[in-house]
């Protein structure tokens, strides 16, 4: 699955990196590289998160929506 993400340079140096589709995937890097691939490890962390909590909270049911 693809996700959009939004790189940028930090004030303090090196580049955070968020998830449009996800808002709690957050990261930093020092280089671009670095942002994208710990920016990779939160999307995984975010979904498995989750769908544990999905399990917890009731039945889990995937859809498809068409992007406009």
């Amino acid at each position: 699955m693809e996700y959009t993400i939004v790189l940028e340079v930090a004030e303090e140096g090196g580049f955070t990196a968020r998830c449009l589709e996800l808002p709690a995937a957050i990261s930093e890097g020092d280089t671009k590289d670095e942002a994208i691939e710990k920016i990779k490890e939160a999307i995984e962390l975010v979904l498995e998160v989750t769908e544990e909590q999905a399990r917890i909270l009731g039945e889990i049911t995937k859809i498809e929506v068409a992007s406009a």
